[in-house]
């Protein structure tokens, strides 16, 4: 994507023409082909998936409403960025910051219970980066982080915590590739601010997220490799063998698991996590992928109705060839097993992986 200056296409001026005559469907048509990468700006900014639609349905309210005032200066693409940018601006300033257990509090010691599960508003979310507008590769030659590394998991977590501006000069400078003077007409402030908060926040995000892009691992990692590594994981779950499943995590390894507030750091506190809960469990696993990341959907027994009901979320990140951290979206029918409602994966969040409600016995 690239430059303010580029009028509208033709058949965005013929839609547009009629959209502006209050045709409804010809709107719709004007701005379908933008909402995948529109929602995932949205959630680059927000750091949720339910947040991100509910800015990007108003953001496209705001749109309608204000077809009347879009001048063709820029493009119909840019226009749109705007107006979505400064809806999740206002979207920022009345609520909290969402962020990933590791960066809520200290690491639990071996043995400490999970703890009872928060607010799911607290919570990064994971991301079907597939289903919406993420590619491989960069948005345009100007910007500097890749499509799919600009949402992984480490990525988003550390935007969540730059002040509101320098976030959206961060993303739509160094991921989406606009122009510094398109930044400032964005944010109506001056290509100066902007280049000073562009500094500010590659500083302050390099400085959280790995030195290494999930993207990097991945390639040299390898489809096949990788393939083996995520079956080998599932497989030891399932079997209930917590040795296997060690033998596959990095020394420093950390498995969180919103919205449980708790998370444990290195092989020792894993095992006591794992030996006390999950592998007192039955689970089925159906390989996908979240955030550009390797994913696995976890389905756990339910004796009741006699199947593998989804259960979490994992998100693996992966160091080399070993599992550096696993992050467990935990859906609300787990805590409802045990007499609570709180959940981070709900059904139709699963489906928004390609995964099934359930797996059958």
């Amino acid at each position: 994507m690239t430059g303010a200056t580029h009028a509208p296409t033709p058949r965005d001026r013929a839609l547009l023409a009629t959209a502006r005559r209050g045709d409804e469907d010809a709107y719709r048509r004007l701005v379908e082909p933008y909402q995948g990468e529109l929602h995932a700006h949205s959630y680059r900014m927000l750091g949720s998936v339910h947040d991100a639609e509910d800015a990007l349905q108003e953001a496209l309210i705001r749109a309608w409403r204000g077809l009347p005032r879009f001048e063709e200066r820029s493009s119909l693409r840019s226009w749109l960025y705007r107006i979505a940018t400064n809806t999740c601006l206002d979207v920022i300033s009345r609520r909290p910051t969402r962020v990933l257990p590791i960066d809520y509090g200290p690491g639990a010691e071996p043995h400490d219970s999970p703890g009872i599960p928060l607010t799911e508003s607290v919570w990064v979310e994971p991301y079907p980066d597939e289903r919406f507008g993420v590619e491989d590769g960069n948005a345009s030659p100007e910007a500097i982080y890749e499509q799919r590394e600009s949402v992984e998991l480490a990525f988003i977590a550390a935007l969540q915590h730059l002040p509101a501006l320098q976030r959206a000069v961060l993303i739509l400078r160094a991921v989406l590739g606009f122009s510094a003077q398109e930044v400032a007409d964005t944010l109506e402030t001056s290509v100066a601010s902007v280049n000073s908060a562009l500094q500010r926040a590659r500083k302050a995000v390099d400085e959280k997220r790995p030195e290494r892009s999930q993207q990097t691992t991945l390639r040299e990692l390898g489809d096949e490799r990788l393939q083996q590594l995520v079956q080998a994981y599932t497989e030891a779950i399932q079997a209930g063998e917590v040795e296997q499943v060690v033998k596959l995590l990095t020394e420093d390894a950390t498995w969180s698991m919103p919205p449980m507030p708790a998370w444990y750091r290195g092989r020792e506190a894993i095992v006591a996590f794992l030996e006390e809960y999950p592998l007192r469990e039955r689970w089925r696993h159906v390989p996908t992928r979240a955030n550009g990341q390797a994913a696995v959907g976890c389905y756990m027994w339910d004796a009741e109705r006699e199947i593998y009901a989804a259960a979490v979320l994992d998100v693996l990140t992966i160091r080399g060839d070993r599992i550096e951290e696993v992050t467990a979206f935990v859906s609300p029918w787990v805590f409802q097993r045990f007499g609570d409602a709180a959940g981070s994966m709900t059904p139709d969040a699963f489906r928004r992986f390609g995964l099934p409600d359930e797996v059958p016995a």
